[in-house]
């Protein structure tokens, strides 16, 4: 069975960096840089944080903060121990069996994710300009702690993503985030029945695309789903991430996936690149949306992000940008024709109908019994047909192909060869 994988980058051009330029000093963990910055560079994080005003979430704020809207973390748990998420996460559960009920114990092979996320989700900073601020600085944050990959779970990773869509839609939450993949297009039966609980209780999903450099070639599950927000990735400049996104058609929208700030388990800050973290950004813009607009369900509100998308000078709809990269201004103040297109749950209703129906159309075996087996007959061949007295005489398909044609082309040479011959003959007489 394939397992989940986060999708933070960990290619030589996308990789998780600790902001050792920022601050001096450290200690090498893992293979990694841990830091304490101190307080009086913190504010230098912020600056860090040019998505804000790049992408108008500095300008969406002036409208909103996301207050009141609930966005479950289906990640590796929420450490809230951290100042820059004060406050940050109202709730929480674990569905690997290896975490505290409050899903705030950091679980799996990349314990760090989840926190990294919910930072640039719905971080609180430090101070007024200090600190990691996320997009939607006043949303809640429901963390969901589910362990990755290989773990010391007795729970599959299929059956914890399962569990955790339904606990999160039972708990109040507006919007759901997936930063992770099942690396293949498809995805269990099980995944279905949540999916569509989640939709049809008015629940925006987004999920991340994966990324190249960590060996997701295309997009896979639960980004394939029909009715998610699929995420891909940009870079500084607004072109496609080569490491840090895959591609696929059903990518909606693209944001930032490289040089971004999060925050680790313990406080650290780190600088790190995947769409893992554009996901957030994009279920952040979410939250605003829902925010300026409860009067908008699911459709409508991913109608808003997809609409006002920034083709920044790209071809799209494509399989590498979606629909461009999101204006979150624009996105919240913009006005917007009505949507027209299906709703998410008659998407993945219409694709279960379609892709499921083998299963569901198979007709049962018939109880077994004591009785004698009936014999199975042959059909009986059809009846020949009735002679016909003058097809003797009429050329067949047969006989034009393999006899008629072939002695006309004969006859038709031998009369050229002929011709040919004697005109030679007359030719050579006048001389």
């Amino acid at each position: 069975m394939p397992r989940l994988r986060v999708t933070a980058s960990r290619g030589s051009a996308a990789m998780v960096v600790f902001l050792a330029a920022l601050v001096g000093g450290g200690s090498v963990v893992g293979g990694s840089v841990v830091l304490d910055a101190p307080a009086a560079q913190a504010d230098q994080v912020r600056d860090l944080e040019y998505w804000l005003s790049d992408y108008g979430f500095s300008q969406a704020w002036n409208t909103t903060r996301g207050a009141g809207v609930k966005v479950a973390v289906i990640d590796t748990g929420v450490d809230t121990t951290v100042p820059d998420l004060a406050g940050a996460v109202t709730d929480g559960t674990d569905v690997s069996g290896v975490g505290t009920p409050d899903g705030r114990t950091p679980v799996g092979e990349n314990e760090e994710h989840g926190t990294m996320v919910a930072s640039l989700l719905a971080g609180r900073g430090t101070g007024p300009d200090s600190g990691v601020i996320g997009v939607a600085p006043e949303a809640s944050v429901l963390a969901v702690s589910v362990a990755f990959g290989t773990s010391d779970s007795t729970v599959s990773n299929d059956a914890q993503i399962a569990e955790a869509i339904r606990w999160s839609v039972d708990n109040g939450a507006d919007v759901i985030n997936m930063s992770l993949t099942r690396n293949t297009l498809s995805w269990p039966r099980s995944w279905d029945d949540a999916f569509l609980y989640a939709f049809e209780n008015d629940v925006v999903v987004v999920a991340a695309a994966g990324n190249r450099g960590s060996g997701t070639t295309e997009v896979g599950a639960p980004a394939t789903i029909p009715g998610v927000l699929t995420v891909a990735g940009v870079d500084r400049n607004r072109q496609a991430s080569f490491d840090a996104s895959s591609q696929g058609i059903t990518i909606s929208v693209a944001a930032p996936s490289e040089q971004l700030v999060g925050v680790i388990p313990g406080g650290g800050r780190v600088q790190w690149s995947g769409t893992s973290a554009a996901a957030p950004i994009v279920s952040g813009l979410v939250a605003l949306v829902r925010a300026a607009h409860p009067e908008l369900d699911a459709a409508g509100v991913m109608n808003r992000i997809i609409a006002t998308a920034d083709p920044s000078g790209h071809a799209v709809p494509s399989p590498i940008y979606g629909n461009g990269l999101i204006d979150a201004a624009a996105a919240v103040t913009a006005a917007v024709p009505e949507s027209t297109s299906p709703t998410p749950s008659s998407l993945l209703k219409e694709w279960i109908h379609l892709h499921r129906r083998a299963d569901s159309t198979a007709e049962p075996e018939p109880p077994a019994t004591d009785a004698p087996p009936v014999a199975v007959e042959a059909d009986p061949d059809p009846p020949l047909p009735a002679p016909d007295p003058l097809a003797a005489w009429m050329p067949s398909h047969r006989s034009l192909t393999y006899v008629s044609l072939p002695l006309a082309v004969l006859l038709g040479f031998g009369i050229l060869v002929t011709l040919l011959g004697v005109g030679a003959t007359r030719h050579f007489r006048r001389f």
